[in-house]
């Protein structure tokens, strides 16, 4: 286990401006940082955490910020050993982005038990704030449920009304081919079949003929990353788009679309919940951001600086930053960021605020290396993730 610490000595300074407490607060930043979901976690949400502490001005505020990270590995059993160590011996406080669902679960789950606190940007499964849903998480971001009635729906009113789909063997495919299905089977469509493909995977092919022999007019891809990037270039390969099929990447990230090239990628829809050239605010953070990185935020590494920020407000609010304190003042306050704009963080975890139907530009359209998207339609805050009834989470009275 690689763990890096970043001790903000900017943040460090205490009882300053008049602040009459002095709280010390560990963040753990655990995600993906050598595999297939590093480009869009990885190094990039450690520096979006970092860029939360100092925007706050958290040392001014009497709040002292450490940040460490680690990797996962995409494997619960690591994850589980990293944040065990963190809580009981290390003196983390909160554990922030968390991709891959299965291990985002086991965090939720040893959260709970050690009564701490888990702000998860990079895990999808819709779980986290269903069944699973936990008094000590926050869901940021985005999720499977919000996918499906994204990307999902406007793929079947286009008249995708038959699908097939190629799903990662792990507990973010499985829910987001649930979440898919139920949309389309809503609309009066139909699943002709799936396919369950190794996690994470390189060679698509089988999986992809499988898919072109069914005759569906989707096929859904149930991954994300370097697995949605392999499938989309090897179906290219194939000519399955030219065959009048539609494929459907129901969760796709910019950085995917950059590394396909938009000779791959364009016309394909997706949902994203944020966008680096939304508005002047996403503008300017992005370009801080890709001074430090080489390049431009995913909607993960935006969520981790939302969610932190909004955590340290809580903080400051309460005075100290115990727990189920910081936690009921967080969902108190209404969210409110350069990134997201205003939103709310509801009892069951999910933190609600617009999302975009996305639509990857032609060559032709590009005015520049990033500049990859033209926006269909902005999804509103009540209508973007699950009702708050349906979820099944036992914490909604």
């Amino acid at each position: 286990m690689k763990i890096r610490t970043f001790g903000l000595a900017a943040l460090s300074a205490v009882l300053l401006s008049g602040a009459a407490y002095a709280t010390d607060v560990k963040i753990g930043v655990m995600n993906d940082r050598s595999g297939i979901y590093s480009d869009i976690t990885g190094e990039g949400s450690v520096i979006a955490a970092q860029m939360a502490a100092e925007d706050f001005k958290a040392g001014d505020k009497g709040i002292n910020v450490t940040i460490v990270s680690a990797d996962h590995q995409n494997k619960p059993d690591v994850g589980s050993n990293i944040a065990r160590q963190w809580y009981d011996t290390e003196g983390v406080d909160v554990i922030a982005d968390v991709p891959t669902s299965s291990v985002a679960l086991a965090i939720n789950d040893i959260t709970r038990e050690k009564n701490k606190i888990f702000l998860n940007s990079g895990a999808a499964t819709s779980d986290l704030t269903g069944s699973k849903c936990s008094p000590n998480t926050a869901h940021w971001t985005y999720d499977t449920w919000q996918l499906a009635h994204g990307t999902g729906s406007a793929m079947v009113a286009n008249g995708g009304k038959t699908w097939f789909f190629l799903t990662a063997d792990y507990a973010f495919g499985h829910a987001l081919e649930r979440d898919v299905s139920a949309v389309v089977k809503a609309a009066g469509g139909e699943v002709v079949g799936s396919v369950k493909t190794p996690f994470p995977g390189t060679d698509f092919s089988s999986f992809l003929l499988q898919a072109q022999a069914s005759g569906a007019q989707v096929i859904g891809l149930a991954n994300a990353g370097g697995d949605t990037i392999n499938s989309m270039k090897q179906a290219a390969e194939f000519g399955i788009t030219q065959g009048g099929q539609s494929i459907a990447g129901l969760l796709v990230f910019i950085n995917d679309v950059h590394s396909l090239g938009l000779q791959v990628a364009q016309g394909l829809v997706l949902t994203e919940a944020f966008y680096w050239d939304l508005n002047d605010g996403t503008r300017a953070w992005s370009a801080r951001f890709e001074e430090k990185t080489g390049k431009k935020p995913s909607m993960i590494q935006a969520g981790v600086y939302s969610a932190v920020t909004h955590y340290l407000k809580a903080v400051e609010a309460v005075g100290d930053k115990d727990s189920a304190k910081v936690m009921a003042k967080m969902k108190e306050m209404p969210t409110d960021d350069p990134l997201f704009g205003k939103g709310a963080l509801r009892v069951d975890g999910r933190k609600i605020h617009d999302s975009y139907l996305f639509r990857v530009k032609k060559p032709d359209q590009s005015k520049g290396e990033w500049d990859l998207y033209e926006t269909v339609a902005t999804i509103p805050a009540d209508k973007a993730f699950r009702p708050l009834a349906d979820g099944g989470c036992p914490l909604v009275k």
